[in-house]
C-alpha cells in the first residue's frame, strides 16, 4: 500500500492541555530564538478541539500565568474563581462537615472551568502562532526505525466492519518527525505500545487508575454559587474503596457533578455508574438537583498512581507528557496544570533536540532533569505513597495523607502498589453486597441509566466500520460467568457490554458505538483481556461545555 508522508520537526500526538501547551511553548521559543522555521503539527483523534476533553474542573492557574502571562487579555474562559471550599463525609442519610479543610482541597486561587472549553481556546492560541492542528486523525501506530521513534502512523479511513476496503478509503499517513511528543492521554494507545517497546515501567510501580464520571446540570439560580467547590468521601462507596464526589458551582445555575471511583476495588459486582445514581440520591446532592436538568454526561480514567508510577519518559526521538506520563496529583485532585508544565517542559528538550540536530535519548534526557527541577516533582513527590496507602482502606489512606502533609512524603520505604484489575476478587471469595449491588432504574428527573446517559455524552461513531475494542480471549461464555458475573456489564459506564444470553450459553455483545472513550475496560478487565484503540477518525463523545 502507498502511503503519503508528511515530515515534520516536532509531532504532537494529542491536543489536550499538555499537547497544546507543548506546541504553544515550542512556538514561543521559535519567536525568541529565531533561525530556520520549525514545523510543528498536532494530532488529534477527537472530531474538533476540545470534544473528548473532561474533567472535573478546577485549575490550578500556577502554568497558564506562566505559558500565556496575559491570558486574561486574550479571553481565557476561567468560569468562575474559587470563593468557598467544603469538605463532608458521607453517610447514608446525612454528613458531616470537615471542620478544617485540609491543606491539598485548599482550591482559593484557583478556578473552575469547562476543560473543553478551556482547550479549544488553547486550540487557538496554538493555531494564531503557526501551529498546524490535525484533528479527526487518530495515531494508531508508532513508528520505530532501528530502535528510535521516528513517527506516528495515522490510522486508515474507510473500511468496513467486515475489515474490507469501502469505496471511500483512504490509507493513514505516516508523520514523519525529528521529535515526538506522545500527549495520548491516559492509557493512551501509542503510550501503551510504548511502554511495551522499550520497558518503560521497568523499576517503576505499577500504574493505577481511577474513573471518573461527571454531569452538568441545569439548576434553579441560588443553589450554588458560582465558585463554590465541594468535595465529599464516604457513602456510597466502602470503606476498602477508594474515590468520592464533588459538585462545582459555576455561573448561570450551572453544576458540574461528579463521582470518582478508584478502578482497584475488590467486588466484581460493583458498578461506578450504580455507585454515582446513589451519590445523587444522597439528601445533600438531591436538594441541590431538585428541579434541575442534567444537559451533559461523559467518564474518562484518571491516572491516580502518583510519582512512583511514572515510567521512563524519554527514548530516542520521542518523550511522553501530561496524562499519558501519569502526571496527577490525586491528593489536590489535579493534573491539568501538571500536563501543562510537563508539555512545556517537554516543548524546551525538544527545541534544543532539533536545532542541535541530536534527537537522541541522551540529548533529549534533559527533558527528565527539567521536571526533577520543576515543581512538578516539588509537587508530586512528597505525596508519592499516599494513592498506595488508600490501597489499605479509607482509614489508613486518611492516617497516612495526614502524616505525608507533616512528614513531606518521608517513610520509611516506599509503599507497594499493584494493577488494580488484579485486586478483583471472585465472587465466592465475596460476601453479600450491602449496597451498591445491581443497577438503580433511571427515574430520568435524578438518576439515569447508562444508555440514557450516553445519549447525552453527543456520542457518535460510524457503525460501519472495524470494531476499536478488541477482546483477544474469548472467556464470556466458559469460565467469566461463574468465576466474576460477567464484570464488564458493571465497569463500563457506557453499556458498551452486554451479555445475551443463547441456547448455547452467554455471549458477549459489544456496543461500540456507545463507547465514551473513558478506558475503564482496558484497565479494569480481570483477565486483561480488552484493548481500546481509536476508532475511525473523528469518532467518539462530544463534551461541549464539560
Amino acid at each position: 500500500m502507498t502511503r503519503e508522508t508528511l515530515d515534520v520537526d516536532v509531532l504532537i500526538v494529542g491536543g489536550g492541555p499538555a499537547g497544546l501547551s507543548a506546541a504553544i511553548r515550542l512556538a514561543q521559543l521559535q519567536a525568541e530564538h529565531g533561525g530556520d522555521p520549525m514545523s510543528i503539527a498536532v494530532l488529534e483523534k477527537a472530531r474538533e478541539a476540545g470534544a473528548h476533553m473532561l474533567s472535573g474542573a478546577v485549575l490550578d492557574p500556577s502554568t497558564l500565568r506562566e505559558l500565556i502571562p496575559d491570558f486574561r487579555e486574550k479571553g481565557a474562559p476561567l468560569a468562575a474563581e474559587v470563593t468557598t471550599d467544603r469538605v463532608y463525609f458521607f453517610t447514608e442519610t446525612s454528613q458531616v462537615a470537615f471542620p478544617v479543610i485540609p491543606p491539598p482541597l485548599r482550591n482559593h486561587g484557583n478556578y473552575v472551568i469547562s476543560l473543553n472549553r478551556f482547550v479549544r481556546w488553547l486550540s487557538e492560541q496554538a493555531e494564531a502562532l503557526g501551529i498546524d492542528f490535525f484533528s479527526g486523525f487518530a495515531g494508531q501506530e508508532v513508528l520505530v526505525d532501528d530502535g528510535r521513534v521516528v513517527g506516528v502512523r495515522t490510522g486508515d479511513q474507510g473500511i468496513d466492519r467486515q475489515g474490507e476496503q469501502k469505496s471511500t478509503f483512504e490509507p493513514g499517513v505516516d508523520i514523519m518527525a525529528k521529535v515526538t511528543i506522545f500527549c495520548d492521554g491516559v492509557r493512551g494507545n501509542l503510550t501503551k505500545q510504548l511502554r511495551r517497546e522499550f520497558d518503560l515501567g521497568r523499576g517503576r510501580e505499577p500504574e493505577q487508575f481511577a474513573v471518573g464520571i461527571k454531569e452538568l446540570w441545569e439548576v434553579p439560580e441560588g443553589r450554588l454559587d458560582p465558585g463554590s467547590v465541594v468535595h465529599t468521601m464516604g457513602y456510597p462507596l466502602k470503606t476498602e474503596e477508594f474515590g468520592g464526589g464533588f459538585i462545582y458551582g459555576l455561573p448561570d445555575g450551572q453544576l458540574s457533578v461528579g463521582f470518582v471511583a478508584g478502578l482497584d476495588y475488590q467486588d466484581p459486582r460493583f458498578d461506578p455508574h450504580e455507585a454515582f445514581n446513589r451519590f445523587k440520591q444522597h439528601p445533600f446532592v438531591a436538594a441541590l438537583l431538585d428541579g434541575g436538568q442534567m444537559v451533559r454526561y461523559g467518564a474518562k480514567a484518571l491516572p491516580e498512581g502518583g510519582w512512583n508510577t511514572i515510567p521512563r519518559l524519554v527514548m530516542d526521538g520521542a518523550l511522553i507528557a501530561g496524562d499519558a506520563g501519569g502526571f496527577l496529583n490525586s491528593m489536590r485532585l489535579k493534573g491539568v496544570h501538571l500536563a501543562m508544565r510537563t508539555g512545556m517542559l517537554a516543548a524546551e528538550s525538544a527545541f534544543e533536540a532539533v536545532r542541535g540536530g541530536d534527537p537522541s535519548a541522551q540529548a533529549l534526557a534533559s527533558y527528565q532533569d527539567r521536571i526533577d527541577r520543576s515543581s512538578v516533582k516539588a509537587e508530586l513527590y512528597p505525596v508519592r505513597n499516599v494513592h498506595q496507602a488508600f490501597g489499605h482502606g479509607l482509614l489508613a489512606g486518611l492516617v497516612f495523607a495526614g502524616i505525608a502533609l507533616v512528614t513531606r512524603g518521608w517513610w520509611f520505604t516506599t509503599l507497594r502498589g499493584h494493577a488494580g484489575h488484579r485486586r478483583m476478587q471472585k465472587l465466592g471469595e465475596r460476601g453479600p453486597r450491602a449496597r451498591g449491588g445491581g443497577t438503580s432504574p433511571g427515574n430520568r428527573r435524578l438518576v439515569f441509566d447508562k444508555s440514557s446517559s450516553v445519549h447525552l455524552s453527543g456520542t457518535a461513531h460510524s457503525e460501519d466500520q472495524p470494531a476499536h475494542l478488541l477482546v483477544h480471549t474469548e472467556v464470556c461464555g466458559s469460565i467469566c460467568g461463574e468465576e466474576y458475573g460477567h464484570p464488564c456489564t458493571r465497569f463500563c459506564p457506557a453499556n458498551v457490554y452486554e451479555i445475551v444470553q443463547e441456547p448455547e450459553g452467554p455471549r458477549l455483545q459489544i456496543n461500540a458505538s456507545n463507547c465514551v472513550h473513558c478506558k475503564t475496560c482496558d484497565i479494569m478487565d480481570p483477565y486483561a483481556v480488552i484493548t481500546w484503540v481509536p476508532p475511525e477518525g473523528g469518532g467518539g463523545p462530544q463534551y461541549n461545555g464539560m
